[in-house]
């Protein structure tokens, strides 16, 4: 695999059309809240709060792609593409197992294969691990997945959606050291993405260590991360509930480093953990309050990032 940055100008979204709360999700994601919206009120909202995240984006000069989702097949949560594919600097496209029946209809060749022309982005290797949904097994991409891709790190919170067994494949395949653990929310339900309780950026951490019960993992994951050079910032499991993990560095403008989150995060957020993240990079923040509410899921959950090799 080729050497890649941590962070990445190109950043895939998928713009809604037929967004709403997702019940075949809701038993695994302690943060979704089903009768919040019907399902017109979600999409009017949904639409709205999307583009203005879009716009928030690319106005800090990050290269956002759009693509407009389908009405059929209907997929609810098509608006989180970072489940179903990630891509690696090498060329590699990989495609991941999702739990939800009704989430697989998001994978769409024609989106990666529209990639060159684009944003340069060439397709050489594709990687698809969707034969494990057959036997029950998941990995869904960068929401299973939180990725020190400049130490080739993964770090994996375990759960039905995040099987060891594909983790343990996917890390051989493409190189990468696990660090796995158990983690909890304040009710003792399994946290169901290991991206809502940590983000990893160019020299820091953010990790609610508060959830992983077991000292032993919780000591691993942070020495694991201080031995890399990042600085730790913790979060608390009420600042989690409001999305502060879910977090994404990316470069805008001249490279400029940038941590997106939503509205409500960087509103949770202590003015010395702000302080800490701004000796890195500079935050941006959209509200994406009927989002994060219907489908338990924020800014993070709506990037997948496009690594474009630099040419020679």
């Amino acid at each position: 695999m080729a050497t890649e940055a941590q962070s990445t100008n190109h950043i895939l979204m998928i713009r809604p059309v037929r967004f709403e709360a997702n019940a075949e999700t809701a038993e695994s994601n302690a943060f979704q809240q089903l009768d919040t919206l019907d399902a017109g009120q979600a999409q009017v909202q949904a639409l709205a709060e999307f583009d203005a995240l879009v716009e928030m984006l690319r106005s800090a000069g990050v290269n956002v792609l759009v693509v407009e989702d389908t009405p059929e097949p209907h997929t609810p949560d098509a608006i989180f593409p970072n489940n179903w594919v990630s891509f690696h600097a090498d060329g590699s496209v990989v495609l991941y197992p999702m739990e939800a029946l009704n989430r697989r209809g998001e994978r769409r060749l024609d989106i990666v294969q529209g990639l060159e022309e684009r944003v340069g982005f060439r397709l050489l290797n594709l990687v698809d691990y969707t034969h494990h949904e057959r036997h029950g097994r998941y990995l869904e991409g960068t929401g299973s997945l939180v990725l020190d891709r400049a130490n080739r790190v993964a770090y994996a919170c375990l759960s039905s959606r995040t099987n060891r067994e594909v983790l343990d494949e996917w890390a051989e395949d493409l190189g990468y050291r696990v660090v796995a653990f158990s983690a909890e929310d304040h009710n003792g339900k399994a946290i169901y993405h290991t991206n809502v309780m940590m983000c990893v950026g160019s020299d820091y951490a953010v990790v609610c260590s508060e959830a992983i019960a077991d000292s032993e993992e919780r000591d691993a994951v942070r020495r694991s991360l201080e031995a890399s050079g990042h600085r730790l910032i913790e979060i608390t499991l009420e600042q989690m509930n409001a999305f502060a993990g879910n977090m994404l560095e990316v470069r805008g403008a001249g490279g400029e480093l940038l941590l997106t989150m939503s509205r409500r995060a960087h509103e949770s957020l202590h003015d010395e953990q702000r302080e800490s993240l701004e000796r890195s990079v500079r935050i941006v923040s959209s509200p994406i309050n009927a989002i994060e509410d219907c489908a338990g899921g924020s800014v993070r959950c709506m990037m997948a990032e496009i690594f474009v090799p630099e040419p020679a």
